[in-house]
């Protein structure tokens, strides 16, 4: 069977399942999702010309005064009156401009003896000077968020003085993850002849944290097609996530099960290291995922298909990692048929691959910031020549 491209695997995959539902939530809980529809301002920002510095508000053809101050402006209770020539009004930042007035006088350039106002520096040099205009950030009906957009912080920010309380995004994707193996156990259990701490299922829920998910955790399941059957078969989700079995081994038992389960299986195997074995399908539904069972593979193969799909259903409009540049600190082999994603570190603006590739060393990629991303058959690389990388820390 011939090995897939990345590529094609991720287009493949993406194409398994749409969106999640839209729903409206609070701004506080929409930070870190998509926006489901274009969000357009229902406000003018500012709705009048305001004051950007403490001053006082005059005309700019009184200059070089003097003006008698008739009252005062303060932000969020405006002067009610309106300026007549020789007249000026004290005011402060963020304050609405008095009527008759077009520009401020700092008041490090002001003296002011009782209401008698006069002028003790340069002066603004310009009408309007430190005047804010009214619609200087957006004004009602502007396009402000594009949708498919993540919502960020300043983002939400933004929708919030634009005048919303709720977002359209689409509903978190439920994410059901499980690790296969008899060879498991639960971390910090007393360990049987052979067995080992279970490290995936930790693994991916941090490494999925980040996205509009809620995990179901269905723990470690031996090596029984039965069990694995009835496992797969009665979990509701939007995405199930399984680690090990994935191969063709007398135990490798994921693909039997799934299918055994009602799911069909869309592709397997890919051209990648480390990470072959992968395999994704359907059932009804839910999407399923057969992550290998080697730590990195698992981590490799979240970070370009799981988390990918995730965020695809939860609307994002460009959901496949971004790669960069990077300087190579030393030199690489040649590469074979599959893409290979080298654990690495940048060391003082530098590229350094880790010696050592073994897909189950948990401690290098820990230590690693980077992978280095090498294409099927790219040539061997020398120093300070430019590679692709993706940031992983």
């Amino acid at each position: 069977m011939a090995l897939l491209p990345i590529a094609e695997a991720q287009a493949r995959l993406l194409a398994l399942a749409g969106r999640t539902p839209v729903e409206m939530v609070p701004l506080a809980e929409a930070v870190g999702r998509w926006a489901a529809e274009p969000i357009a301002a229902r406000r003018t920002q500012p709705e009048n010309d305001l004051s950007a510095m403490d001053g006082y508000a005059i005309r700019f053809a009184d200059l070089p005064g003097p003006w008698i101050v008739i009252g005062e402006s303060a932000a969020g209770k405006g002067f009610a009156g309106t300026m007549a020539p020789g007249e000026a009004v004290r005011i402060f930042t963020g304050a609405p401009m008095p009527a008759g007035a077009d520009t401020v006088l700092v008041q490090e350039e002001a003296a002011r003896d009782g209401d008698r106002l006069s002028l003790a520096g340069e002066g603004p040099a310009y009408l309007g000077r430190n005047v804010r205009r009214r619609g200087l950030d957006f004004a009602a009906g502007d396009g402000l968020i594009a949708a498919g957009e993540r919502l960020t912080p300043a983002l939400i920010a933004l929708a919030a003085i634009a005048g919303h309380a709720t977002l359209p995004v689409h509903r978190k994707v439920r994410v059901a993850i499980v690790a296969t193996g008899d060879e498991l156990v639960a971390p910090g259990a007393a360990m049987g002849h052979a067995q080992i701490p279970e490290s995936n299922r930790i693994m991916l829920a941090a490494q999925l944290a980040d996205l509009p998910i809620e995990i179901i955790d269905l723990g470690i399941l031996p090596d029984n097609l039965g069990a694995l059957t009835r496992a797969f078969a009665e979990v509701q989700a939007d995405l199930l996530i399984t680690s090990g079995g994935a191969s063709v081994g007398d135990h490798d038992l994921v693909r039997p099960a799934l299918e055994g389960a009602g799911a069909r299986i869309d592709f397997w195997r890919i051209a990648l290291r480390p990470g072959k074995p992968m395999m994704a399908g359907r059932r009804g539904d839910m999407v399923v995922l057969g992550l290998p069972g080697n730590p990195v593979s698992v981590f490799v193969t979240a970070l370009l298909f799981a988390k990918p799909l995730i965020a695809h259903r939860s609307g994002a409009a460009d959901p496949l990692p971004v790669h960069r540049t990077a300087i190579l600190g030393e030199p690489l082999p040649a590469n074979g048929p599959r893409t290979d994603y080298l654990r690495a570190a940048l060391i003082d603006g530098k590229v350094h691959a880790s010696a050592i590739q073994d897909s189950s060393m948990l401690r290098t990629l820990a230590r690693s910031t980077c992978l280095i991303v090498r294409l099927p058959h790219a040539p061997a690389a020398k120093t300070s020549d430019s590679v692709e990388i993706l940031d992983i820390a």
